[in-house]
């Protein structure tokens, strides 16, 4: 700035100081070390009687060059701090300091605090220095000279969010500079992380999760967008990683950050939009909303995501199928909770118990209808008793249809049909049409990606399967289940070498993965590695699929009693259940009879082992028989 005269002004550099009002003894050294180094230091108690306390407070927060927000456990809760905060981060001028070591709420984690907990009031202290340091990197403004140059090319903010490698630290408080970011992520990609509970009840957690999830989901929907799925993303609930870590991992340029308070009647939920590159904010917004009018939101926020990155909003990519009913939405991120925590049986009934609260106050909300057909057809494969497996089954279809009839283009009633058809009736040419319809609007949804992979995978459409799970795993690559499906496509086309090495990394993200260890097994049996398939199948956890593998394996050792007793143990447990499994023992026993008979058992007792059939590799002894041909006919697979 220069004078009329032409001489530069000597201006000093302007710092408001926010903090929570019971922390004012502690904050008055730090306010009175600013202001011997050099600055012109703004807090509250300079405000004059009789000025208007808000308007005071909003124009120097405003003005200043630079804002310390001093966060402590009285400041994190405090909605003036966290509003100033807010207001500085959007002005590009926040400079955070931690009083008592406690954690910045979220939104404000990626941003380097500098640690005053153990600084005793000494104005030449390293710390004040650091604060110094950050002042004059957030305001652009010379710092006063205390032996400290401004560096130059890169924020304290951006070098501790880039997380690159070079370091050099220096004597006043280990500063970090780290080489600039390389961007290698789509532009348009972006990772939605668990939304802050920050309501003060724990109960409340659904309420926050789910509001994230549908976000996420109302991002998916937009074909213009790469969003991170829910399991990758998931991982990253406590933002300890930096900005550019999470990111990394997650093969995006933005994180997606948010965080509800429920209160009364109102809700506030707060999001921002994080650039990776650069650490900074894109967008961030509060909205305000009475609990009966928050079902939009998560629409609003998406839609405004989707202009921060400039990408045009499709019309057909709106949300399906949702309600007006505020109390039936709730009930519908309760279930979703409850069916996400994969808790056990009384988890997954508690949660049918809530989607039922859902649909009978809204019998025409098609995605409470979806779920409620997926929690249905779950409890009935994991808790039915055989006589009741079918109509068990045939709830769950009859749901699935009632909701695909509500909402035909809502990718969850979709997938929900397919799903159901598919594993509960072995309907493979009725579940053709959902499974890819649900391919086509879940294009950028791994949940919806991994069950389509696996039917197209079953159904020989290999091109298909292949293209839908290597998606699914780029979406969602800490997702174990995304690579077992990878893994399951390359075990049906026979590319068993492939195969290992995705089970592989499966097991190494998730090691008691059910179904990932029988099938690498397998895939190592079939390629002469028996003695290495065995140490690997009796780590599988799911009984049905270790005592198949160790009954084939065995015997494929020489070891007949061993393989004997690994089929008896197996029928003894799982009896009738287990008839295709008792089919693939046979076969690869050479008891080709034995095999055949044991799978029109299966057909008989509609068994769902049947829907791997077509491409499973042990039954290959027996592919050629008329009677195994005439089988996958009836069942709809030729």
């Amino acid at each position: 700035m220069t004078e009329a005269g032409g001489t530069e002004a000597a201006l000093k550099p302007t710092v408001f100081i926010s903090y929570a009002r019971t922390d004012r003894p502690r904050v008055k050294p730090l306010a009175d070390a600013l202001t011997a180094a050099g600055f012109e230091v703004w807090w509250d108690v300079l405000i004059e009687g009789g000025a208007a306390f808000a308007k005071t407070i909003a124009e120097r927060l405003q003005a200043a060059d630079a804002v310390i927000v001093v966060w402590s456990a009285a400041s994190v809760v405090s909605d003036w701090v966290r509003d100033e905060a807010d207001h500085a981060r959007q002005r590009g001028r926040l400079a955070p300091v931690l009083l008592d070591g406690t954690l910045p709420p979220l939104g404000f984690g990626q941003y380097h605090a500098v640690d005053l907990s153990k600084w005793h009031g000494n104005t030449s202290a390293p710390e004040i220095d650091s604060v110094i340091a950050a002042i004059a990197d957030v305001s652009g403004a010379p710092a006063p000279q205390r032996g400290i140059a401004k560096r130059s090319g890169v924020s304290r903010r951006t070098a501790m969010l880039a997380g690159g490698t070079a370091v050099a630290a220096t004597a006043v408080g280990a500063l970090v500079v780290f080489k600039p970011f390389a961007a290698t992520a789509d532009a348009n990609s972006v990772a939605v992380l668990p939304f802050a509970n920050l309501s003060g009840d724990p109960a409340q957690a659904y309420f926050s999760d789910g509001l994230a999830e549908e976000v996420r989901a109302a991002l998916a929907r937009n074909g213009r967008l790469k969003v991170a799925a829910r399991t990758s993303s998931n991982l990253f609930r406590d933002l300890k990683d930096d900005a550019k870590g999470v990111a990394k991992k997650l093969d995006v340029a933005f994180l997606l950050e948010g965080s509800v308070r429920k209160g009364g009647d109102m809700v506030r939920v707060a999001a921002e939009l994080i650039d990776a590159k650069t650490g900074f904010s894109s967008w961030s917004q509060t909205f305000d909303r009475p609990a009966a009018n928050v079902l939009n939101v998560q629409t609003e926020i998406a839609d405004t995501v989707a202009r921060a990155l400039a990408v045009k909003v499709d019309p057909a990519s709106k949300a399906k199928g949702s309600t007006n009913d505020p109390a039936a939405y709730d009930a519908y991120l309760r279930a979703k909770a409850l069916y996400n925590a994969d808790a056990g049986e009384a988890s997954d009934r508690a949660a049918l118990a809530q989607i039922d609260a859902a649909v009978a106050r809204d019998g025409n909300y098609a995605a409470a209808l979806a779920l409620k057909a997926r929690i249905q057809a779950l409890i009935a494969d994991q808790y039915a008793v055989p006589d009741g497996l079918r109509a068990a089954y045939d709830a769950a279809i009859a749901t699935a249809q009632h909701a695909a009839k509500i909402a035909p283009d809502l990718v969850d009633t979709e997938i929900a049909l397919g799903n159901t058809l598919f594993n509960g009736r072995i309907d493979v040419k009725g579940a053709r049409a959902p499974y890819e319809r649900a391919a086509q609007l879940g294009a950028g949804d791994a949940d919806v990606l991994i069950p389509c992979a696996f039917y197209f995978a079953m159904t020989k459409r290999v091109a298909d399967a292949q293209r839908a799970a290597t998606k699914a795993r780029e979406l969602d690559p800490l997702n174990p289940r995304a690579w077992r499906m990878v893994g399951t496509v390359d075990y049906a086309r026979r590319d068993y070498p492939s195969a290992i090495g995705n089970y592989d990394h499966a097991i190494r993200l998730a090691p008691n993965l059910g179904f990932a260890r029988a099938i690498k097994a397998n895939a190592l049996l079939l390629t002469g590695r028996a003695a290495e398939a065995r140490d690997i199948c009796a780590g599988e956890p799911i009984d049905l699929f270790r005592l198949t593998g160790l009954a084939i394996i065995e015997q494929k050792l020489g070891r007949t009693a061993e393989a004997q007793a690994a089929r008896a143990d197996l029928i003894e447990r799982l009896g009738d259940n287990s008839l295709y499994q008792q089919a693939e023992i046979a076969a690869q026993w050479g008891k080709t009879d034995l095999a055949i008979a044991a799978l029109l058992g299966a057909q008989k007792a509609s068994d769902t082992g049947l829907i791997y059939a077509a491409t499973d590799p042990l039954l290959d002894p027996i592919r050629n028989r008329p009677e195994f041909s005439a089988l996958l006919k009836s069942l709809g697979f030729d």
